[in-house]
């Protein structure tokens, strides 16, 4: 009977020991493999294709709309040849390399605890709805986004041409303080 109380201590305590050893709170940082299940859990690898997808198809209307201006100074082919290289670039990112270089910003702004709630909010119905809708909606804001953006970027070309031409015609400035001559 002693060596079976013996015996059964030490796989307790062995047992205890060991899950100890492997237990993380939550204030640790968070570890490698807790990241990979959270981005696992949010399909991340999906979701940046997804979202890469939607944001395309406005990057594509832009190019036909700037084709439809400027047609008249553009290679018949432009239109074509810019889908085709927007659509291999597209084709070719790295996403595994990109997921293994988020891990460590991951690990450094998150703990255990953490990536857990994470892990369980993805997890649920609305955290599921929430990626499924991700990729549609960044295409939606790149669509609503252009017409801004271009209209920003056609002012801020203007402004810059406008500072070119006033200092072509200004004559040249005179430095305050002019090097000290040599000996």
């Amino acid at each position: 009977m002693k060596r079976f109380l013996i015996a059964t201590t030490c796989l307790a305590l062995g047992m205890i020991f060991s899950v100890a050893a492997c237990a993380q709170t939550a204030d640790e940082p968070a570890s490698k493999d807790d990241i990979i299940q959270l981005l696992n859990t949010m399909r991340s690898h999906d979701t940046m294709q997804r979202t890469m997808e939607a944001v395309m198809k406005p990057m594509h209307e832009m190019y036909h709309e700037q084709f439809a201006k400027e047609k008249d100074r553009l290679p018949p082919d432009f239109e074509a040849r810019m889908n085709k290289m927007m659509d291999e670039m597209m084709k070719d990112i790295p996403f595994d390399e990109m997921t293994q270089a988020i891990i460590p910003p991951y690990q450094k702004h998150f703990t255990h605890g953490d990536i857990t709630a994470l892990i369980a909010f993805y997890a649920s119905p609305v955290g599921q709805k929430f990626l499924e809708e991700t990729p549609v909606i960044s295409g939606e804001v790149m669509q609503a986004m252009i017409p801004i953006m271009t209209k920003y970027s056609q002012q801020w070309q203007e402004k810059m041409q406008h500072q070119i031409d006033d200092m072509e015609k200004a004559p040249p400035a005179k430095t305050a303080n002019p090097p000290a001559a040599k000996n």
